[in-house]
């Protein structure tokens, strides 16, 4: 296997009909695709000033650990509500059902620190764009939002691209 899609499995109909779920597990569970994925997301960043990486729940947090320990930064979790013990911030967000909300320590990120932003899938952008608020209202600088996973059909790219945040994904599939 030589591309990250490679290592990426497709499971139709997942959670419902029509859905075709990518499955990044199987990415994870292979030493070779999982460095492969940390080594190539780190890449575009090389020479820039990253004073932390923030990663979303929950598979931002597996991909975000192993990105930060390979820069010698911090790692600081986004997560769903309710998760983290002591004085948070909070940023509801719309989903395709509804809404829900994450949250952050309120002195996870010093003003001024740059932070790179990590998730496994983009799709639609909403949990992206709600921990992008939860940084900037702490101070924080987002160097960039990296991402395993682009669904380009969902507009996440866009509207990431829109609020002025560089966005990178190793891979794209088209359709959800």
């Amino acid at each position: 296997m030589t591309q990250i899609t490679d290592y990426i499995r497709t499971i139709p109909d997942f959670p419902h009909e029509g859905i075709m779920f990518r499955d990044v597990t199987t990415l994870f569970a292979d030493p070779r695709g999982f460095r492969m994925a940390v080594d190539q997301m780190l890449h575009p960043y090389a020479g820039q000033r990253i004073d932390a990486v923030a990663g979303l729940e929950a598979r931002g947090f597996i991909l975000g650990g192993a990105i930060a320990h390979q820069l010698s930064v911090g790692f600081i979790p986004i997560r769903k509500a309710g998760k983290l013990p002591g004085p948070t911030i909070s940023q509801t967000y719309t989903l395709e059902y509804g809404t829900a909300e994450v949250e952050m320590h309120d002195d996870a990120i010093t003003a001024g620190q740059n932070i790179l932003l990590v998730d496994d899938l983009l799709a639609t952008g909403g949990t992206a764009e709600a921990g992008i608020s939860l940084i900037e209202r702490l101070g924080g600088v987002i160097t960039a939002c990296a991402f395993v996973i682009d669904l380009p059909d969902l507009g996440g790219r866009k509207r990431l691209e829109a609020m002025g945040m560089q966005v990178d994904a190793l891979c794209a599939f088209d359709g959800d």
